[in-house]
C-alpha cells in the first residue's frame, strides 16, 4: 500500500484500553485497533499508525490521568498531539451519521475533528517542575475538599447533640479542633475546672486559649440535658476532629513541597511580585498553563481560557448579549478572581479599579472579573517582557 503523505490518529482514551483510529486526507479509515493500555501495546500501535504516512497527527481527548503514558510515549517519538475536550467530542457527535456510541466512533470523530481544525490545543512536553506542581495542586485541591467535608459531618454530629458549641466555635480553626478532639459534651467540659481548662488548651498549643475555654464553658452551661446516643456520637466527632488535625498537618508538609518546587521555576519571582499572587496561587497558575504563557497567542487568548472573556451571544436583531463562557479551566479562573479579591485589599490601583466599575452599576462579582480581566493582561505583559510588578499610580487606575 502506497504511504500517505499525511494522516490524523484520533485516540479515544480510557483506563484499561485506548481506541485508535487512523484517517486520511480524505477522511477514509486506515486503521482502526484497540490498544492496552501497557507501554509494549502502545508502542507496537504508534509504529503502525507512524506507518500508514509520512507525517501523522494524533489528537487525543484526555490530558493526563489514563493518558499520561500514551502522550508520554507520543512526545518522546517526536509526535505532534493535539487535545480535543471530551465534551467536545460528546456535542460534535450528533454531527455524524448514526446514534450509537462507541469508542471506535468517537476516535473516529477525533482524528476526523483533528483533521479539519485549527485551533486545537497542542500537548506539549512538561518539564518535572511543572508536572510535579500540577499533580501536587490537584492532591491539595482534593485534600482540602476531604478536609471541608470533614468539618461539615462534624458540625452536624455536634448540632444533634451540643448545638451551643456548634454555634459558639469555628471549627476551620485549629484551636476548636483541638478541644472538640477532647471535650465534646455539655458534662465533659463542666466537669473540668475553667483553669484546668486553660492550662491544658495552652499545653496542646490551642490559641487564644482563655477565651476559648470561656466560650466552650458557657456552652457547656446553657446546656442540661443529655441527648440519648450522645456518647455514640461524641466518639465520632473525636475521630473527625482527629482527622481533619491530620489532614492539617499533611497540608502543611503539602505546602512546604509546592512552595521548594514553585520557587525553583524561572517565573516565580516575576508572577509572585504581582500583588494578591502568593506561592500556592503561583503554582496553581503554572500548573493550569502548563510552565509558561508560551501556548496562548495572546493576553485575550489566556483570558478566554481562564473564562474571563465573555462570549457572544447573538441572534437575527438581538445583538451585544455577552455571557460567561461554558467551557474554561476553572482552576485559572480561581487563581485570577482570588488574587483579585486579594489584590483589592493590598494595591490602590486595584481598589480604585474596583471602586470604579461598582460606581458604574456592577456587582460585587462582576467588579472583581473586570478586574481579574485587566490583571490578565498585566501578568501576560511581565512574562512576555520578564519585567517585575510595579503598581500603577491612581490616575491610571482611574482612567483605564
Amino acid at each position: 500500500m502506497t504511504q500517505a503523505q499525511r494522516a490524523w490518529a484520533g485516540i479515544d482514551a480510557g483506563k484499561r484500553h485506548h481506541h485508535l483510529v487512523v484517517v486520511d486526507p480524505d477522511g477514509r479509515t486506515l486503521l482502526s485497533r484497540q490498544v492496552a493500555n501497557d507501554e509494549a501495546e502502545l508502542e507496537q500501535a504508534i509504529t503502525a499508525g507512524r506507518a500508514l504516512a509520512q507525517q501523522v497527527v494524533w489528537a487525543i481527548d484526555l490530558a493526563d490521568g489514563p493518558a499520561a503514558l500514551v502522550i508520554a510515549l507520543l512526545l518522546a517519538h517526536q509526535q505532534q498531539v493535539l487535545y480535543l475536550p471530551g465534551v467536545a467530542v460528546n456535542r460534535v457527535s450528533a454531527a455524524y451519521r448514526g446514534e450509537a456510541k462507541t469508542d471506535a466512533k468517537d476516535a473516529a470523530i477525533i482524528a476526523d475533528q483533528a483533521r479539519m481544525r485549527r485551533d486545537l490545543r497542542e500537548l506539549r512536553l512538561a518539564d518535572t517542575t511543572v508536572a510535579e506542581l500540577r499533580m501536587l495542586t490537584a492532591h491539595r485541591a482534593d485534600m482540602v475538599a476531604d478536609r471541608t467535608r470533614t468539618i461539615n459531618r462534624l458540625r452536624t454530629h455536634l448540632l444533634g447533640i451540643f448545638p451551643a458549641l456548634e454555634r459558639a466555635l469555628d471549627f476551620t480553626n485549629r484551636g476548636p479542633l483541638l478541644l472538640i478532639s477532647r471535650f465534646q459534651t455539655p458534662t465533659a467540659l463542666r466537669d473540668i475546672e475553667e483553669h484546668d481548662l486553660i492550662e491544658w488548651l495552652r499545653e496542646h498549643k490551642a490559641r487564644p486559649a482563655a477565651k476559648l475555654a470561656a466560650a466552650a464553658r458557657n456552652a457547656a452551661f446553657s446546656q442540661h440535658t443529655k441527648i440519648a446516643g450522645e456518647t455514640a456520637v461524641a466518639q465520632i466527632i473525636a475521630q473527625l476532629a482527629a482527622t481533619v488535625l491530620g489532614l492539617d498537618h499533611q497540608l502543611a508538609t503539602l505546602d512546604t513541597m509546592i512552595a521548594e518546587r514553585f520557587h525553583s521555576h524561572e517565573l516565580a519571582p516575576v508572577i509572585t511580585s504581582m500583588v494578591g499572587i502568593g506561592t500556592l496561587l503561583g503554582a496553581e497558575l503554572l500548573a493550569a498553563t502548563g510552565g509558561s504563557l508560551g501556548g496562548f497567542a495572546s493576553a485575550d487568548h489566556l483570558a478566554g481560557y481562564a473564562g474571563l472573556a465573555p462570549a457572544p451571544r447573538d441572534s437575527g436583531r438581538r445583538t451585544g448579549n455577552l455571557h460567561r463562557p461554558k467551557r474554561y479551566n476553572r482552576q485559572l479562573q480561581r487563581v485570577f478572581y482570588t488574587s483579585a479579591l486579594i489584590s483589592i485589599q493590598r494595591s490602590p490601583s486595584s481598589r480604585a479599579y474596583y471602586d470604579r466599575k461598582r460606581t458604574e452599576g456592577k456587582r460585587h462579582t462582576q467588579a472583581v472579573l473586570a478586574l481579574a480581566r485587566r490583571r490578565v493582561n498585566v501578568l501576560w505583559a511581565m512574562v512576555r517582557d520578564g519585567h517585575l510588578y510595579q503598581e500603577p499610580p491612581l490616575s491610571a487606575a482611574l482612567a483605564a
